[in-house]
């Protein structure tokens, strides 16, 4: 008997995931596991095409049969497609392996991505910007401040890209301040401060996001965006919180999905703390009284 990797499909379109685990021994045998969205559900039924090697499922959705075209390119081994999938059991790694700033020490609960990873994670993101838009100028824009470490780190590997391969393309940098939190809870209203978007009339532009939880912040810039015009806007993002606050938004490239833990580190905050921690750490709850405001 075999058991291949988890499998995931990803519709763009409709905010909804499903997991698929296949298993070889004498017959074929599927099992589907759907991530619930309003409006969708699907059969018990899949089969695996070696040929294509892509899983084709039952879908039941008047409203979202087109949709189902689209799952061939959606869908890949977990390890090495959209995104690594950190699971809700992962604890992260012992924080006293690792080097941490001795005046946050007593703050955290451990390591949950460590600084390596980020960076490693973050040169495959660059090889798959570039191939999806590297044809034309990119405007990188930066949305802080949590963003500012993944997007110097993220445009280095893509300047490493542009000065040695084939072809390159210009890249300019713009940047934008988005607030949205009050300690470790987000705000009904949502603060947009920046350079006029109106010079991103007609650009490609690449959105630079730390983590996107909700989807309320990235959904408020992107329709400002809109109204400048914009020739392409792609949205990337190290981080995509699994919560059920979220209606489903998910950015065209993903570093991590993690689950509804709160994490600080990598320029990551908590009321202007820990952006000075090189990993991404689980706070304490005492360090958020501590820090609260």
């Amino acid at each position: 008997m075999v058991t291949v990797p988890d499998l995931w499909i990803y519709f763009p379109v409709c905010p909804w995931t499903c997991r698929i685990t296949t298993t070889f021994s004498g017959d074929l045998d599927s099992r589907l596991t759907p991530v619930p969205s309003p409006g969708l559900f699907c059969s018990s039924q899949s089969e695996w095409d070696n040929k294509n090697s892509h899983c084709s499922s039952n879908f039941h959705n008047a409203n979202l049969s087109p949709l189902i075209e689209t799952t061939k390119t959606f869908i890949g081994l977990s390890s090495i497609c959209q995104l690594i999938v950190i699971k809700d059991e992962e604890s992260g790694y012992n924080k006293n392996l690792f080097c941490i700033p001795k005046h946050y020490e007593e703050d955290l609960e451990r390591v949950f991505i460590p600084h390596g990873l980020i960076l490693d994670r973050t040169e495959r993101l660059a090889r798959d910007i570039m191939q999806d838009m590297g044809s034309h100028h990119i405007v990188a824009l930066c949305v802080l401040k949590g963003g500012y470490k993944f997007f110097a780190d993220l445009l280095d590997h893509i300047k490493a890209l542009n000065q040695n391969g084939d072809k390159s393309v210009p890249i300019t940098v713009d940047f934008v301040r988005i607030k949205s939190y009050c300690n470790d809870s987000p705000t009904e209203k949502i603060s947009i401060v920046g350079e006029e978007l109106c010079t991103l009339n007609g650009k490609n532009v690449l959105v630079v996001e730390d983590i996107i939880e909700t989807g309320r912040t990235m959904k408020a810039l992107l329709s400002k965006l809109k109204d400048n015009e914009p020739k392409m806007v792609k949205v990337v993002s190290l981080l995509v919180k699994r919560t059920h606050r979220s209606p489903g938004y998910r950015p065209d490239y993903i570093g991590f999905e993690i689950p509804d833990k709160f994490v600080v580190g990598y320029a990551l905050d908590y009321n202007e703390y820990f952006r000075d921690l090189n990993h991404i750490c689980i706070l304490k709850e005492k360090a958020k009284e501590k820090y609260k405001i």
